[in-house]
């Protein structure tokens, strides 16, 4: 087990971030990994941070489990599949940062047109839901599982999708948790192939649970209180503020 104190110096606070974002404030657990990555190798970072989010992913999904989108599920589950396992048949190939910088910049593109399409209405009930197109809940179900597996960032690419549907609060944040969830999964046998899940690992991660628990149901307890109508927007500015995050660690690791 890890007994360095600066290391829970940020882990606390990260595991804590990632309980408010499976909680259901959507995409603010990618700091979660760079902010371990101040402390030790991000490798180990990324393979504490899985067991932990396994466990949240539990309480997220057990917390809206009455609220969720089946056909979305459907449509973007088996295609997150596929893009799970060429993250993992491309990772030799494929540099992290570049991925970030490409998902940050896409999402701080989208995010932006949604905030002005809903300020150009009176109310955000007003927006209409963008259509349907198959293909592109496919696409974006491949890139969200590729992302995921190669950044930790499938977050927005999910969101590019599901957010323009105008799903209650609610039936939002329960697809989204399931979704993860399955995700998530899908990722273990990637993660034992590599050797990652070391005893040190699977007891710091240990450790870290109690807190995981009670940040999310906390992070459940806020959004909840969080009025529906705005809820959106506050997705969509988190959204804006996660894509600058994953643009600068990309231009970061390009280009410096």
């Amino acid at each position: 087990m890890l007994t360095d104190p600066f290391f829970y110096a940020v882990a606390i606070p990260a595991v804590i971030l990632l309980g408010l974002a499976k909680g259901g404030f959507a995409g603010i657990g990618v700091v979660a990994v760079p902010l371990m990555a101040l402390a030790v190798s991000p490798v180990m970072a990324a393979s504490i941070t899985l067991p932990i989010l396994l466990v949240q992913d539990v309480v997220s999904v057990w917390a809206f489990r009455k609220s969720w989108d089946k056909g979305l599920l459907r449509l973007m589950l088996p295609s997150a599949a596929v893009g799970v396992f060429l993250g993992w048949a491309l990772a030799a190939f494929v540099k992290e940062a570049a991925v970030e910088l490409a998902v940050g910049l896409i999402s701080v593109a989208f995010a932006l047109q949604r905030l002005w399409a809903e300020r150009a209405v009176k109310a955000a009930a007003q927006v209409e839901a963008g259509p349907a197109r198959p293909w592109l809940g496919a696409l974006c179900g491949a890139a969200a599982g590729f992302t995921s597996q190669i950044a930790h960032a499938g977050g927005p690419p999910f969101q590019i999708y599901v957010l323009p549907r105008r799903l209650a609060r609610d039936t939002f944040i329960g697809t989204s948790a399931i979704f993860f969830a399955v995700v998530n999964w899908m990722k273990v046998p990637a993660y034992i192939a590599l050797g990652q899940f070391t005893p040190k690992v699977l007891m710091t991660a240990g450790v870290l649970l109690p807190l995981a628990i009670a940040s999310t149901w906390g992070g459940v307890w806020v959004v909840r209180r969080v009025p529906a109508e705005g809820f959106y927007k506050l997705i969509y500015v988190l959204l804006v503020a996660v894509g600058g995050k994953l643009v600068f660690d990309g231009a970061r690791g390009l280009f410096f």
